[in-house]
């Protein structure tokens, strides 16, 4: 009894011990899921901030770069707007310099067709006059004649026949010694006048080979080792392209073209400091605002310094002297200005020599013609800064620096703007006029070029007995070949007069152009 008693206090120990176990069990069992339920809890938490702050992050780096885009987009969308501004810009003032050329040359054929009418209007009275005195003398030629029929009549024999005729044969004697003895006075008087008259025809007839060309080049293109460098040429936002701009007052094209930058503006010695600029900017790779503005200060030394040796350069070449320096300056400015691609310093030279040359064949003061020829075109140096035509600045300044009347004059009239007050200025449109239209002074398109060609061997073609027409020497001479016995001699004299007419009506051109008309005739046999 007792074991089983002890078995049994054993067994429900042992179940109360059990029980206990598993009570502490589950208690403990709680607690720890408890604790790993919090701790997973708190760990999604920090993972769940975590992922919150990522996607921040992602967030405002995605709105910095859509902002940094949209300011790239802004920056070339304003780039091309500029662009855009500047290229209508330009083409205004292209537009606005045609009509002010268009205006100056209606104004000048205004005032020759106010003059073409006075004279034809002079002449026209003269003609009138002419007439009538034409139409009194026949009336007394009629009186007298009808008068010598009645003597005739009347004293003698003669019949009407016979008396017409012998009245017709005195008249005819009479007008001969009339003729006979005004021919003579005229040898008389141009004996005595030869010298000034022939100075005078010669004047006049190289005056009408002037003529009025005038064009500008308003851009410089600049050549870059790679097209690498146009980034740092713009900079930064552009901070180094409106250095350059403002540095030297040109507006700079960059564009799609390959391994080149274009310079525009119309003053040619700020363009020529901008491209050498820009030349020792791109060769040296070191580019920003403080080095732009000591490369142009550097080439704007370099250009002036060019400039004033140009000029003393061009007066040693002509062999003037007593120049003023400031006159000097201007004229080496000339350098960099063109006019239809001829550089307007050496035209200004070739027609000072022009001057000169014709002046000692005329006897006159050969180094005021120089002088005149040297100083017409002065005013292109400085068109650019002042308004007005470069004639009128051109007087401005010769008068300024008290030039001589006669090379005032020259320079006003060399276009005709004014009337000629010496035969200096006559010269220098001549010399004006011979320098610009010299084979290869002044470059023409080739179509231009062709076109005038066609055109003058239609015109020579298109008249009644012409074999063939051939334009030789650029256009400067028009060759007709005619049929013999479609023209004789006096045809072939007054078909070349007519064909130079058509030619001033309907063909624009430099210069003079000669027509010669060639009829030939041969027979060939053979002795045998």
């Amino acid at each position: 009894m007792h074991i089983f008693t002890v078995i049994k206090v054993n067994f429900i120990t042992l179940l109360l011990g059990m029980f206990v176990a598993l009570v502490v069990g589950y208690i403990l069992g709680y607690f720890l899921r408890k604790m790993f339920t919090e701790y997973q809890i708190k760990e999604a938490e920090e993972r769940g901030k975590k992922i919150i702050d990522e996607a921040d992050k992602v967030v405002e780096n995605r709105l910095k770069s859509a902002e940094i885009e949209a300011r790239e987009k802004s920056l070339v969308v304003e780039a091309e707007l500029e662009k855009k501004m500047k290229g209508r810009q330009e083409g205004l003032r292209s537009l606005e310099n045609e009509l002010e050329r268009k205006d100056r040359d209606l104004k000048t054929e205004g005032h020759k067709f106010q003059t073409r009418e006075k004279e034809l209007a002079e002449q026209s009275s003269k003609l009138v006059d002419r007439e009538k005195g034409v139409e009194q003398q026949k009336s007394e030629y009629q009186n007298l004649v009808a008068e010598e029929l009645k003597k005739l009549e009347v004293i003698g024999s003669y019949t009407a026949e016979k008396a017409r005729e012998e009245v017709k044969n005195k008249i005819v004697d009479e007008a001969k010694m009339d003729a006979a003895r005004e021919v003579k006075r005229i040898e008389e008087d141009v004996k005595k006048r030869a010298d000034e008259e022939a100075c005078k025809l010669i004047t006049m007839a190289v005056q009408r080979l002037a003529s009025d060309h005038v064009a500008e080049t308003t851009v410089s293109v600049v050549e870059l080792p790679s097209d690498d460098i146009k980034g740092r040429i713009i900079g930064r936002e552009g901070r180094n392209i409106r250095a350059l701009e403002q540095a030297t007052g040109i507006d700079l094209i960059i564009d799609d073209t390959p391994g080149a930058v274009v310079l525009s503006g119309f003053d040619p010695i700020r363009r020529e400091v901008a491209r050498r600029a820009l030349e020792q900017l791109t060769l040296d790779g070191r580019i920003h605002p403080g080095r732009i503005e000591d490369v142009v200060n550097k080439c704007k030394k370099e250009v002036t310094r060019q400039i004033t040796e140009a000029g003393e350069q061009a007066v040693l070449n002509v062999g003037i002297d007593n120049i003023n320096p400031e006159i000097v300056r201007l004229l080496g400015r000339l350098k960099y200005r063109t006019s239809y691609t001829q550089n307007v310093l050496e035209h200004v030279q070739e027609v000072a020599f022009v001057c000169g040359a014709i002046a000692a064949e005329l006897g006159l003061n050969v180094a005021l013609a120089k002088r005149a020829g040297l100083l017409h075109d002065i005013g292109k140096a400085i068109d650019h800064q002042t308004d007005g035509t470069h004639t009128q600045l051109g007087v401005d300044i010769a008068k300024r620096y008290n030039e001589h009347p006669f090379v005032v004059n020259a320079i006003a009239a060399h276009h005709e703007d004014c009337e000629a007050e010496s035969p200096y200025a006559v010269l220098v449109a001549a010399g004006d006029t011979i320098s610009a239209s010299r084979p290869g002074a002044r470059r023409e398109m080739l179509e231009t070029y062709v076109k005038r060609m066609t055109q003058l061997e239609v015109i020579g073609d298109s008249f009644k007995g012409v074999q063939k027409t051939f334009a030789i020497q650029a256009g400067r001479e028009v060759r007709i070949i005619v049929m013999p016995n479609g023209i004789d001699d006096s045809g072939a004299g007054m078909l070349a007069r007519d064909v130079a007419k058509r030619i001033e009506k309907e063909v624009t051109y430099p210069g003079e152009i000669k027509i010669t008309v060639v009829r030939e005739t041969r027979h060939t046999e053979f002795a045998r």
